[in-house]
């Protein structure tokens, strides 16, 4: 690889970062489960802005409660720099989330977070890290970005935080980015504040990232993914039922909403979605329900409210046809699921995953 001493345009580069400034010092807090690829692609940018300005701008620390090694989604183990009762002094601290993040979130790391966030710290999080923000009430009045399957989790359970589809989100001290690479974009974009574009891009061109994403692109949606802008009232529809999931709307109305009669309503669902529209909107709902039975603690009753079913005995046999399992079950697998501590690595990672819900897997 060229050094950077080589590299066309260097003296520029240089040029463009203040020869004085005070050096940024971030602390990322791993909770357990975090996702890996996300504190990576948080991390990495500092690293290379470091190397292409040859000279230190960022200093990094990973941090647990107590120290001890943290695991991550992936069943590889994190050895920590130090524990939060041992931590330098922090200009930014930054929330590592990832699988069962609600179940990650101990009041200890509430405590900790509300005392950054007194000594006017920056406060950050990536994939599911806005989970443990929003509960310790820092993102009350902020707009956050988060991994969309805890969107909708999210929205019904901190309903003063405004919740984004954007892959990641700057509002004022609030940094926050959704999963898997969407980290390596924002941090991009925090250091073109910090410093400048010419760095920014600089590292981008390292890492052969081409397409940077700015802070308005969105977080993908599976149906506009797969049809573009060539079914436009199929995804207006969608987006009706995705909207009024606790009170559904009769099928004559939503045809109406886009000036087509029930049949022809009917014949577009089963052409591209292989289904009357009827089932996709149930789906719809049992999804949901699923979400909320994984990572929130309302009762079943409450679930089945908040997913527009009348009855708790209708919600379940539903929730059997589709699932296989009954709600109740379903709960109890959340709660009670295995972890096997010693089994370590790649088998502690399956262990888990096999107890976690997939809503990013095509359901036939």
């Amino acid at each position: 690889m060229m050094s950077t001493n080589e590299r066309p345009g260097i003296d520029k580069l240089h040029a463009s970062v203040p020869a004085q400034g005070q050096i940024q010092t971030l602390g990322f807090l791993l909770l357990d489960n975090f996702t890996l690829i996300s504190m990576a692609a948080a991390i990495e940018p500092l690293r290379m802005a470091n190397q292409l300005a040859g000279r230190t701008l960022y200093y990094w620390v990973t941090l647990s409660l107590d120290g001890a090694p943290v695991r991550a989604s992936d069943g590889v183990l994190i050895t920590p720099d130090a524990a939060t009762s041992a931590a330098p002094p922090i200009d930014t601290v930054i929330v590592c989330g990832g699988v069962g993040v609600e179940r990650s979130t101990s009041r200890e790391h509430i405590v900790w977070l509300k005392a950054q966030a007194r000594l006017s710290r920056r406060l950050g999080a990536v994939c599911t890290g806005s989970w443990a923000l929003a509960r310790a009430g820092l993102l009350d009045g902020y707009e956050a970005s988060v991994h969309w399957e805890y969107m909708v989790v999210m929205k019904e359970t901190f309903q003063r935080v405004t919740l984004t589809e954007r892959l990641f989100c700057i509002d004022r001290d609030r940094p926050t980015a959704s999963g898997g690479t969407a980290p390596l974009d924002m941090m991009l974009s925090l250091i073109a504040r910090d410093h400048s574009k010419t760095l920014s891009s600089a590292i981008s061109e390292m890492f052969i990232y081409d397409m940077v994403r700015n802070e308005q692109d969105l977080q993908r949606v599976p149906l506009k993914h797969w049809f573009g802008s060539t079914q436009p009232k199929l995804l207006e529809i969608v987006a009706l039922m995705e909207a009024n999931l606790e009170e559904p709307i009769c099928l004559d109305e939503l045809a109406a909403f886009v000036l087509m009669s029930r049949r022809q309503l009917e014949r577009l669902f089963q052409k591209h979605l292989l289904c009357s529209p009827s089932r996709y909107y149930i789906k719809l709902r049992l999804t949901r329900a699923r979400q909320l039975l994984k990572q929130s603690s309302l009762s079943i009753v409450e679930v089945a409210s908040a997913c527009g079913f009348v009855s708790t005995s209708h919600f379940s046999r539903c929730y059997r046809e589709y699932f296989g399992i009954p709600p109740r079950s379903e709960r109890i697998s959340c709660v009670s699921g295995p972890f096997n501590a010693r089994a370590g690595g790649a088998a502690t990672a399956l262990i888990d995953a096999q107890g976690e819900p997939t809503y990013g897997s095509v359901q036939t």
